[in-house]
Protein backbone atom coordinates (compact mmCIF):
# COMPACT_ATOMS: atom_id res chain seq x y z
CA UNK A 1 0.00 0.00 0.00
CA UNK A 2 1.79 3.44 -0.81
CA UNK A 3 2.16 6.17 1.74
CA UNK A 4 -0.51 8.82 1.73
CA UNK A 5 -0.32 12.22 3.13
CA UNK A 6 -3.56 14.02 4.09
CA UNK A 7 -3.49 18.03 5.68
CA UNK A 8 -5.64 20.85 6.48
CA UNK A 9 -5.25 24.37 4.87
CA UNK A 10 -4.42 26.96 7.43
CA UNK A 11 -7.18 29.45 6.24
CA UNK A 12 -9.70 26.62 6.23
CA UNK A 13 -8.60 24.54 9.62
CA UNK A 14 -12.29 22.97 10.08
CA UNK A 15 -12.86 21.56 7.19
CA UNK A 16 -14.50 18.24 8.20
CA UNK A 17 -12.20 15.86 5.67
CA UNK A 18 -8.86 16.34 4.86
CA UNK A 19 -7.35 16.63 1.71
CA UNK A 20 -5.12 14.40 -0.24
CA UNK A 21 -1.80 16.26 -0.31
CA UNK A 22 0.37 15.49 -3.35
CA UNK A 23 3.54 17.07 -1.86
CA UNK A 24 4.38 17.64 2.28
CA UNK A 25 7.09 20.45 2.84
CA UNK A 26 8.53 20.25 6.64
CA UNK A 27 10.85 23.38 7.50
CA UNK A 28 12.60 22.00 10.33
CA UNK A 29 16.13 22.56 12.47
CA UNK A 30 18.12 19.36 12.36
CA UNK A 31 17.11 19.11 16.24
CA UNK A 32 13.31 18.76 15.38
CA UNK A 33 14.06 16.57 12.18
CA UNK A 34 15.39 14.23 14.88
CA UNK A 35 12.54 14.56 17.63
CA UNK A 36 10.42 13.85 14.41
CA UNK A 37 12.08 10.90 13.82
CA UNK A 38 11.98 9.48 16.98
CA UNK A 39 8.59 10.03 17.26
CA UNK A 40 7.82 8.14 13.87
CA UNK A 41 9.92 4.97 15.42
CA UNK A 42 7.65 4.98 18.83
CA UNK A 43 4.72 4.97 16.58
CA UNK A 44 5.76 2.11 14.60
CA UNK A 45 7.03 0.19 17.16
CA UNK A 46 3.60 1.07 19.15
CA UNK A 47 1.81 -0.06 15.86
CA UNK A 48 3.54 -3.06 15.63
CA UNK A 49 2.95 -4.19 18.79
CA UNK A 50 -0.97 -3.30 19.17
CA UNK A 51 -1.71 -4.05 15.57
CA UNK A 52 -4.80 -3.06 14.39
CA UNK A 53 -5.63 -1.44 18.31
CA UNK A 54 -3.42 1.50 17.23
CA UNK A 55 -4.76 3.97 16.01
CA UNK A 56 -2.97 7.26 15.88
CA UNK A 57 -0.81 8.92 17.72
CA UNK A 58 -0.52 13.25 17.74
CA UNK A 59 3.21 14.47 17.46
CA UNK A 60 2.88 17.60 19.78
CA UNK A 61 1.18 14.98 22.33
CA UNK A 62 4.21 12.53 22.30
CA UNK A 63 7.25 14.61 22.25
CA UNK A 64 7.64 18.42 24.16
CA UNK A 65 8.26 21.26 21.83
CA UNK A 66 5.59 21.40 19.51
CA UNK A 67 2.98 22.43 21.64
CA UNK A 68 3.32 25.82 18.57
CA UNK A 69 3.49 23.79 15.78
CA UNK A 70 0.62 22.23 12.88
CA UNK A 71 -0.35 19.10 14.14
CA UNK A 72 1.46 16.31 12.63
CA UNK A 73 -0.86 13.01 13.34
CA UNK A 74 0.46 9.49 12.21
CA UNK A 75 -2.69 7.06 11.49
CA UNK A 76 -2.65 3.60 11.11
CA UNK A 77 -4.56 3.08 7.60
CA UNK A 78 -5.23 -1.41 9.37
CA UNK A 79 -6.90 0.34 12.48
CA UNK A 80 -10.23 -1.43 13.78
CA UNK A 81 -11.96 2.30 14.13
CA UNK A 82 -11.83 3.26 10.49
CA UNK A 83 -14.69 5.97 10.40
Amino acid sequence: MPIKFYGYSASTPSEEQPTVLSEVTLSASPSELRSIAEFLVQSAAAMEERGTAWEHAHLRDSLPGFDDSPDFVLFNPQARNLT
